[in-house]
């Protein structure tokens, strides 16, 4: 019997797990009742578990033969602090948090992945099953790796996956090199002198410089970075005063800047800092500027990359897993594991059926026909990486 056709059979148990965790979603590091149904799943397959990494990771650990070669697989589990919009009786019962994002399905693949291998053990050596917490903004992949995850539970390589609406279901996306972009925040704060709206020249307009600041900002891309090196400066934020006839003593902004490589986010942190000088200086405000590193740009090892492509095309054929897709500009924080161990991070389509609109949507869901294919994904990966010598 065929990997698929193997977990097929268990394809209902999977649907209702997945959506019994849509049901009930919890942010980061809130992923209590979460990881209590991962670790009783793991434990019920005879798996190793191990809790508390990152306060609600959990790190199942399944052995086979004598090998001491070793892989980790991830998926993440939180969910997002979004109003869910859905009418289906699985919708979130938690107002104002929803699985946005796909954690729920990325979870029960896993989940589903594990039973199999627990129950057949077709490979020879240590597979550990990495359920993180508080990918949504917070950094859980950091989090665990500075508690130990890699010393703790060594292993050669690790890997990866996430649900992409837009790429049909039963499709998979695998490029070497970059799949994600680093994301980066930063917030400006503009002291001025307030004064009446009437009479500027006696004040110092943060506003005006604000503006200006703006305005600057977004040449630093087009003419401050080689043409061929993607990134995005965006201004999402800018506040000031509250009165029409006050010109406000101070405004902020904020953003993000996305790129691909930290040669170029050092280009544009430092070119922010030239431009918030010469605005401060034109402008006789003061202007600091609070540049924050976040995750980095999610990496792909070629190695690894062509490995798991081979494992997708035995799954789907090779006209079903696309090598020509552009990078996302979106960011991810299993770019902190590729730091540290070779490996490789796919994406499963999610189609465009019911609940197939795009990510972080209040109308989002997971898409269960594909439950099956990514359990799949897992456990040919695993018997592929640990074959028997």
């Amino acid at each position: 019997m065929s990997v698929l056709s193997h977990i097929k059979q268990n394809q209902e148990r999977l649907v209702a797990l997945r959506r019994d965790i849509h049901a009930h979603p919890e942010t980061a590091f809130e992923e209590q009742r979460t990881s209590a149904m991962v670790v009783e799943v793991l434990s019920a397959a005879g798996i190793e578990v191990h809790r508390g990494i990152a306060e609600t990771g959990v790190v199942g650990v399944l052995r086979s033969g004598t090998s001491s070669r070793a892989i980790g697989l991830r998926a993440d589990m939180d969910a997002l602090p979004i109003h869910e919009q859905n009418p289906f009786p699985h919708r979130s019962h938690f107002d104002g948090k929803m699985h946005a994002c796909g954690h729920d399905g990325h979870t029960a693949m896993l989940l589903g992945a594990a039973e199999y291998l627990a129950a057949t053990g077709n490979f020879d050596g240590t597979v550990y099953f990495i359920f993180q917490p508080a990918e949504e903004g917070e950094g859980g992949a950091r989090v665990m790796i500075e508690e130990g995850l890699f010393e703790r539970f060594p292993m050669q390589a690790v890997f990866g996956m996430h649900n992409w609406p837009g790429l049909p279901a039963g499709q998979f996306a695998i490029m070497p090199g970059p799949m994600m972009a680093s994301a980066d925040q930063f917030d400006i704060v503009i002291k001025g002198h307030g004064a009446h709206a009437a009479m500027p020249h006696q004040g110092a307009d943060p506003v005006a410089a604000g503006s200006a600041l703006v305005q600057a900002l977004q040449t630093i891309v087009s003419r401050t970075l080689d043409p061929l090196d993607a990134a995005v400066l965006s201004v999402t934020r800018f506040h000031a005063g509250d009165a029409y006839n006050v010109i406000p003593d101070h405004a902020t902004l904020g953003g993000t800047v996305r790129a691909f490589r930290p040669e170029v986010q050092d280009r544009v942190e430092a070119a922010m800092e030239r431009i918030c000088s010469g605005v401060a200086a034109g402008f006789g405000v003061q202007v600091a500027l609070d540049y924050r590193r976040g995750y980095p740009a999610t990496i792909n090892s070629v190695n690894e990359s062509e490995i798991c492509r081979n494992i997708a095309a035995g799954l789907v054929g090779n006209e079903s897993v696309r090598t020509d897709m552009r990078p996302s500009m979106g960011a991810e924080d299993f770019s902190f594991m590729l730091q540290e161990r070779p490996g490789c991070y796919v994406w499963i389509g999610n189609g465009m059926g019911e609940g197939g609109c795009m990510l972080h949507n209040p109308h989002y869901d997971f898409n269960d026909e594909v439950l099956v294919l990514g359990a799949s994904y897992w456990a040919r990966l695993t018997e592929h990486m640990l074959a028997a010598e």
